[in-house]
């Protein structure tokens, strides 16, 4: 199955616009200059296009989007991969946690019109969900406690 041409490029205009608020909001949030961080905002956006592309021709390998770019942006980034220097000088003037607003917001708005769904949902759903979070949160938590330990930070 081939991504068609208009869906591909509404997918980089929506791609482009998020890119935007990205730079804005990490210009206001961490003082990042939106021009030095153009550069890796392309990369960004060209790493999220092609994952995208490579996720359609791809439809019987159950993987997400979210993997290929992370997939690619691994690979780009090994030290013994030619592109690794140019990579990261461009993409650590990106802050990736300042990319987590635009993120939220449109996770928001895609469970926003999901409503009734979730209110469906038996209440066992809450404590699932409780524990998961413990369970992230605490494992999370050993495997810092484990890596400070070993390096003697602690």
């Amino acid at each position: 199955m081939a991504i068609s041409g208009p869906k591909l490029l509404n997918q980089l205009k929506l791609l482009i616009v998020i890119g935007i608020m990205i730079l804005i909001a990490q210009r206001i949030g961490y003082g990042i200059g939106i021009l030095q961080a153009i550069p890796g905002m392309i990369l960004v956006i060209v790493i999220s296009l092609f994952a995208l592309v490579i996720r359609a021709l791809l439809p019987k390998v159950q993987m997400p989007a979210f993997a290929w770019a992370s997939l690619t942006a691994l690979i780009l980034s090994m030290p013994f991969m030619p592109t690794a220097e140019v990579f990261l000088r461009f993409t650590d003037e990106v802050n990736f946690l300042g990319t987590t607003a635009p993120i939220l917001a449109f996770a928001g708005i895609s469970v926003g019109d999901k409503i009734q769904k979730l209110k469906s949902l038996s209440w066992k759903v809450v404590i699932v969900a409780i524990a998961v979070f413990c369970g992230t949160f605490f494992g999370s938590a050993i495997i810092a406690h484990i890596i400070l330990t070993l390096q003697g930070i602690i």
